[in-house]
C-alpha cells in the first residue's frame, strides 16, 4: 500500500527554527511540571495497598473518602474506575515493612457497612514501598541505558551527527510524554513506562528509515545542497511515515477508548510517544544533524591512497 505523495517537494526545513522553538518552549513547560507538580505515581512505584471495589448504586467519591478517614485511614487515593459504581482506592503502606495482612479487609469492611446494598471487592493488591522505590530507579536507568546504547549502535552506523541528533530527538519524545502525564497528573505507572520504552523503539525507528535515505541521497543528488537533500529524503518516505503512523493510531485509539481503564495509560502513553516521535524525526533529529554541520564528504566513501596509481587492467 502507498500513498500517491511521492512527487510532493515540501521544504520542512524552512521551518526548523520555529519547530525549535516550539519544541524548546515544550520542553521548558514540561520539565517545568515535573519538577513542580511531580507525578502522580502508581501504585507499583509507590507502594501500598490498591482495592478495586463495584457499587450497586453510583456514589460520590468524597462519602468514599469520608468512611475511610472516620475508620483510620489517611492518606488514600480515591478515583473511579470506568463508572461510577467502579471505584479505586489506594491505600498508602502501614508500618515499616508496608504491609498489614488485614489492612484490605479492614478497610472493604467500613465502606460494605457505610452504605446500602452490596458492595463487590473485585481485585486487591500489594506492593512494599521499597520495591516500588526499586521499580523508580530501575525504570530510569532503563530509558537511560537505552539511549546511551542508541547513541553507541547510530554513531557506528551512520556518523556522529546522526546518531547526536538521534538521541536528542528521542529524549525529546520521552520529556514530552513524561511532561504531559506530569502536566496533567495522569496516573503514571509500570504500563506507562513500558510504552515510554516503546516509544524509543518507534522513534528511532522512524529516524532510521529517514536516515538510510539521506545517505543515499547523499550518494546520487551530487549537485544538491545538504538542506536540499535532506528534504527530498523527508519526502520520499512521507507515505511510509504516514501509513505507519496511521495504522498503529487507529489501534492505540481503540485501546484507549474501548480498553478500559487498566491500559488507557498506556494508550495513551503511545498515542502521545507516536505523534511527537513522527515530528521529532523530521525537526529534531534532521536538524541537529544540518545544525551540526553534516555534510557530503561525511557519508561518501572516502578513496584508498594510490586507488588512481594503479588502475584496475
Amino acid at each position: 500500500m502507498r500513498l500517491n505523495i511521492n512527487d510532493l517537494n515540501i521544504d520542512f526545513m524552512a521551518q526548523r527554527r520555529i519547530a525549535a522553538w516550539f519544541s524548546g518552549i515544550s520542553l521548558g513547560l514540561c520539565l517545568l511540571a515535573i519538577l513542580i507538580r511531580g507525578f502522580d505515581f502508581g501504585l507499583d512505584f509507590t507502594g501500598g495497598t490498591l482495592l478495586e471495589l463495584g457499587y450497586q448504586e453510583p456514589i460520590e467519591l468524597a462519602s468514599v473518602r469520608a468512611t475511610l478517614e472516620s475508620g483510620g485511614f489517611t492518606g488514600a487515593t480515591i478515583q473511579y474506575f470506568g463508572s461510577r459504581t467502579d471505584v479505586l482506592v489506594r491505600l498508602p503502606p502501614k508500618g515499616p515493612e508496608g504491609w498489614d495482612a488485614k489492612l484490605s479487609e479492614r478497610a472493604f469492611a467500613a465502606l460494605s457497612h457505610a452504605v446500602e446494598g452490596k458492595v463487590e471487592l473485585r481485585r486487591v493488591e500489594f506492593v512494599g514501598p521499597q520495591v516500588g522505590a526499586e521499580l523508580r530507579e530501575q525504570g530510569g536507568l532503563a530509558v537511560l541505558f537505552s539511549l546511551i546504547g542508541i547513541l553507541i549502535y547510530v554513531a557506528l552506523r551512520f556518523e556522529w551527527r546522526f546518531a547526536v541528533g538521534a538521541v536528542a530527538a528521542l529524549v525529546h519524545d520521552v520529556l514530552f510524554t513524561v511532561g504531559i502525564f506530569s502536566l496533567f497528573q495522569i496516573p503514571f505507572d509500570l504500563t506507562v513506562l513500558a510504552a515510554v520504552l516503546a516509544v524509543i523503539g518507534y522513534s528511532l525507528n522512524d529516524t532510521i528509515v529517514i536516515f538510510d535515505r539521506i545517505r543515499e541521497n547523499f550518494r546520487r543528488m551530487r549537485k544538491a545542497t545538504v538542506v536540499a537533500i535532506v528534504n527530498a529524503s523527508i519526502n520520499q518516505t512521507l507515505s511510509r511515515t504516514l501509513i505507519t503512523a496511521g495504522t498503529t493510531l487507529l489501534v492505540l485509539v481503540a485501546l484507549y477508548t474501548l480498553g478500559g481503564e487498566a491500559i488507557s495509560g498506556f494508550a495513551l502513553a503511545l498515542i502521545i510517544g507516536i505523534l511527537i516521535g513522527t515530528y521529532s524525526s523530521v525537526y529534531i533529529a534532521s536538524a541537529i544533524a544540518i545544525a551540526l554541520g553534516l555534510s557530503r564528504q561525511d557519508l561518501l566513501l572516502v578513496k584508498k591512497e594510490g586507488a588512481e596509481l594503479n588502475p584496475l587492467p
